[in-house]
């Protein structure tokens, strides 16, 4: 029952409330972002969703325009706090988590929803075994058990692990939980950047726009 209905409701009911933030965020970040480099306010990056359909996903923009996608060799995305492609004001949204804000439109719109896995990035499905594709049998999340508990500090094989974990225990208790544990961690701005330093060991994917 909480997972079929009661979370969806939850999700369009704060997300309807929280939105008035969003509105009042896209005009003070996007007067930033614009001051900096005149590019555009957000990033919209394509990701796997629930049975792994794709969706565009809003984040406000915290690199340069038209930024390669760097990934480590286990296929996660390359983040350092050195990382020379994201912009001043990126940095701050970063370290705030403010840059994740806009993905609200995306929990209204049904992609997402406020406690989730970690949303994933396209060119890595051929990794995928049959347990961890469990993950998507759920929503992605704004925040979930990883980004709550360990954020970046931990490796993608314990992220995988983690998002599977979510998939199977599911519930309004744990739910609370990640979304209390987020606020601290938000806070505490521990564990913000996968890389500690500008690390050779990345590969190029493309580009982000």
């Amino acid at each position: 029952m909480y997972a079929k209905y009661i979370k969806r409701l939850i999700d369009i009911i704060i997300s309807l409330i929280l939105f008035p933030l969003l509105l009042l965020l896209v005009v003070v970040v996007g007067i930033l972002i614009k001051l900096e480099d005149r590019g555009p306010v957000f990033y919209k990056g394509t990701r796997l969703g629930q049975y792994q359909k794709e969706y565009k996903m809003y984040k406000f923009r915290s690199m340069i325009v038209d930024a390669p996608d760097i990934r480590n060799t286990d296929g996660s995305t390359f983040n350092s706090i050195q990382d020379p492609r994201q912009t001043k004001i990126g940095r701050i949204l970063r370290k705030t988590s403010l840059d994740e804000v806009p993905q609200i439109i995306n929990v209204i719109k049904g992609d997402m929803s406020l406690v989730g896995p970690r949303p994933s990035p396209l060119g890595n499905e051929h990794t995928y075994d049959d347990e961890y594709k469990l993950k998507f049998n759920v929503k992605p999340g704004i925040t979930g058990f990883s980004q709550a508990y360990y954020r970046n500090s931990i490796d993608s094989q314990e992220k995988k692990k983690y998002d599977v974990y979510y998939s199977e225990n599911l519930s309004f208790k744990l739910d609370i939980r990640i979304i209390l544990k987020t606020i601290g961690t938000v806070f505490n701005r521990k564990g913000i950047y996968t890389n500690n330093d500008n690390s050779t060991n990345v590969s190029r994917k493309g580009i982000n726009k």
